[in-house]
């Protein structure tokens, strides 16, 4: 039986990828969700999630939960035991829910702050098998880098329907990306997509990031990348810094790149 861990412990494991695989603190995220389903189940409450979906027979169950000190960075994960983006089930329609899921998911990020965050500049990602602190699949949801989002808004038009090098690094890294139309959207499974990527086929050295095309674009949808080497981490492309401030927004981002 998985034990409870108290939730500030589990939130903590979040920001940093445990130091090794047996490390029992990578099993703490598996124990909150468990504790947001038992809750969900008898009181129809989600806390300390802040959504639970149980799912039924034709879809598979779903949780939000919310990072410490980070107003804007949340995680979705199944209610079933999924390892990670490399999981064999997830290329089947299991992916596909758990990735309309996390689209749907993307207003707890864009909520908090009134609204200042358009919801096209919130992306999702998902680490590789070494780069992720726990071994439950959980993708994030957090406002993408704005000179991530110029990138994008300079150079999308070449992004196609299938897997190719992105015109320049994200990050400081070489990224393939592809198009997803917004027709296309709802059935589509970004981790049976990632099968079909150029080269290796060791999907647990693979990160993946999505992110809306920018507002204008004339074949709308999603951009979905991926990031293939040791130690790749589609999180980098993210910003869990906002404050109530704000930043800067994609338009007045002049680099070319994400440096």
């Amino acid at each position: 039986m998985r034990r409870i861990v108290p939730l500030p412990i589990l939130l903590t494991t979040l920001s940093a990828p445990a130091r090794a695989a047996g490390d029992a603190s990578r099993d703490v995220l598996w124990a909150a969700l468990k504790t947001c389903v038992l809750a969900k189940s008898v009181a129809n409450r989600t806390f300390p999630c802040l959504d639970v979906d149980l799912g039924d027979k034709d879809r598979p169950g779903t949780a939000v939960l919310r990072a410490p000190g980070q107003p804007t960075h949340v995680v979705v994960m199944p209610t079933d035991t999924v390892v990670g983006l490399e999981a064999l089930v997830l290329r089947g329609e299991r992916g596909t829910a758990y990735w309309r899921a996390a689209l749907a998911a993307r207003r707890f990020v864009s909520d908090p702050p009134k609204g200042r965050i358009p919801v096209a500049e919130v992306g999702l990602a998902v680490n590789w098998a070494q780069g992720r602190s726990q071994d439950q699949l959980h993708i994030h949801l957090d406002c993408i880098k704005p000179r991530v989002l110029a990138a994008l808004r300079t150079h999308g038009h070449g992004i196609r329907a299938t897997w190719a090098p992105f015109a320049v690094p994200l990050a400081g890294d070489r990224y393939v990306a592809m198009r997803v139309t917004a027709a296309e959207a709802e059935r589509f499974n970004p981790f049976a997509a990632l099968v079909r990527l150029p080269g290796r086929q060791n999907l647990r050295q693979t990160s993946l990031t999505a992110v809306a095309t920018p507002a204008g674009d004339p074949d709308p949808g999603y951009y979905v990348l991926a990031y293939r080497a040791p130690r790749a981490s589609a999180e980098d492309l993210m910003d869990h810094t906002y404050s109530a401030g704000g930043r800067p927004t994609a338009n007045a981002i002049s680099a070319p790149d994400a440096e």
